[in-house]
């Protein structure tokens, strides 16, 4: 029995075909597959879709490799940067590329412009340094980039420009000293990431302000452990609401997270961060970060609030309830006395009393992904009329005390520095005023005393009075005026203390005797 293709081909309804179609078919088969007749470098291992080339000493891409793989692998080679003609031919269907220890130091725009279907990137244990903007714009479905293990210092704000369906980062062990910010915030972010892997990095200090406003959906995935952080209650109060909401990145790591005191930035004594409150925080800075990150809401009587259910299940599909703290069930589409709930999972209280204090639980609940979590949010409506009635009395308490120290101040450096003279110490003071102004206005007088009484002459025996004039020095011209003393060291006082046993008389007439008066020797 002869066997006739083109019979065959006809009877199964296929398609005729003869030898010269085969021989098209693989040769149309080759050129889609790869260019050369093997089509599998000698220095790689090819499995169907799949071709490793590991440790083989290459410094860059084979040439022959065929372009329907789906899975490079060219770890542990001698790669040593990244530019546009690093891989030589287009290969659309490639999704996972591995480049794993080489000596990759530079990647440059356009490397990956002939690989734009990459999926999964991995760059890890290389010697990357700057992450310049942007050099994986060409990757627009990467989901997963793994760039740990190198030496990276500063990423640029766009250098992930581009990357609108990337997933998950991995960049720990690098030695970077301030957190990514911009990969949630500003022009460059990325709204799909839900995980980011920067531990044992060189950051010491968090932005958890600019932090708080970023969704629940992208901090459970942030993992910070390994890191020298300073010892801050804020810091401290973060990684415990992140504990208490059972992220993973705090649950699974909680003995990794340490912190240093400023006084020994060297790490000699790593301090454990998340135990028992080691950093003896007030309970005023936990509650304002909780208040910071949406765990606590502070209202007045009357006002409308409304409270988000941050989820980290909010995709399409998820389901909202509320229960209130007396245990009332709060479904969208249904309003409860001044409750409401919307399908975005938000509660609205329209006229806020203070019955509705308390702690509230929002349960996100996804049925075709069999997925369910529960947060908790606690709401404190307080009146404003009491509090500031308080505050009033207590500014007026504070005020009167200052007033009342003040004027004490006031008086004793009055006392101190302004107390007037007594009687008796001005009476000494003017009595000394007239004794000098007397004495230095005493001259020789040239008329005579007048008699005194009798009596008077008997209690003024052995007293005698002296008038001195100012002294002059002569003059060749003037006659007569000579010095009252030769000697200037004599002084007044020992005129009067002198002795004399003749009477009043003699005494008064040689004060006024016409020959000069001469000290005894």
């Amino acid at each position: 029995m002869s066997l006739n293709w083109q019979t065959i081909g006809t009877r199964l309804g296929v398609f005729k075909v003869n030898c010269k179609g085969l021989a098209c078919l693989l040769v149309f088969t080759v050129s889609i597959c790869g260019s050369a007749p093997g089509m599998c470098p000698t220095a790689c291992i090819c499995a169907s879709d799949i071709v490793s080339c590991t440790n083989k000493n290459l410094s860059r891409v084979p040439g022959n490799l065929y372009k329907c793989m789906k899975r490079l692998d060219l770890s542990y080679n001698r790669i040593g940067f990244l530019e546009p003609e690093w891989v030589p031919a287009l290969f659309e269907k490639l999704n996972t590329l591995i480049v794993n220890h080489n000596s990759i130091s530079s990647i440059i725009t356009g490397s990956f412009s002939t690989t734009p279907n990459l999926k999964y990137l991995d760059l890890s244990s290389n010697s990357l340094k700057t992450l310049s903007s942007p050099v994986f714009q060409e990757l627009r479905v990467l989901e997963v980039l793994l760039l740990y293990n190198n030496h990276i210092t500063q990423i640029e704000s766009s250098a992930f420009g581009g990357l609108y369906k990337l997933q998950k980062l991995y960049l720990s062990y690098n030695l970077l000293s301030h957190f990514p910010l911009d990969l949630y915030t500003g022009k460059h972010k990325l709204t799909d990431l839900v995980l980011l892997d920067i531990s044992f990095n060189h950051i010491q200090l968090m932005p958890i302000q600019r932090l708080s406003s970023v969704p629940a959906k992208h901090l459970s995935g942030i993992y910070l452990h390994g890191n020298p952080f300073y010892c801050d209650c804020v810091l401290y109060s973060m990684l415990t609401f992140w504990y208490q909401r059972h992220f993973s990145s705090v649950v699974d790591f909680r003995n990794e997270y340490t912190c240093l005191l400023r006084s020994d930035p060297r790490g000699y004594n790593k301090l454990p961060l998340l135990h028992d409150n080691f950093l003896n925080c007030s309970e005023s800075t936990v509650n304002s970060s909780f208040q910071a990150f949406g765990f606590i809401h502070d209202a007045q009587v009357g006002d409308r609030l409304i409270v988000h259910c941050d989820s980290r299940i909010s995709d399409a599909g998820t389901h909202f309830v509320w229960v209130s703290p007396d245990n009332r069930l709060l479904e969208p589409d249904r309003e409860t006395n001044n409750f409401k709930v919307f399908r975005n999972g938000s509660l609205e209280i329209t006229d806020a009393q203070l019955e509705d204090s308390g702690l509230y639980s929002c349960i996100a609940i996804n049925k075709k992904r069999l997925l369910n979590e529960t947060i908790e949010v606690r709401i404190n409506v307080s009146n404003f009329t009491v509090n500031r009635s308080h505050a009033h009395e207590a500014f007026n308490t504070a005020f009167t005390t200052l007033a009342a120290c003040v004027a004490s101040i006031v008086l004793v450096l009055l006392y101190l520095y302004l107390t007037p003279c007594p009687c008796q110490c001005k009476a000494k003071r003017r009595k000394r005023k007239l004794n000098q102004s007397s004495a230095h206005s005493s001259i020789l007088n040239s008329t005579p005393p007048q008699e005194l009484p009798a009596d008077e002459k008997k209690a003024s025996t052995g007293k005698r009075v002296v008038f001195l004039e100012p002294v002059h020095e002569p003059k060749h011209s003037q006659n007569g005026k000579v010095k009252l003393f030769p000697n200037d060291n004599i002084i007044a006082e020992s005129i009067l203390k002198t002795t004399r046993t003749k009477s009043d008389s003699d005494s008064v007439n040689s004060v006024f005797s016409d020959t000069p008066f001469m000290p005894s020797t």
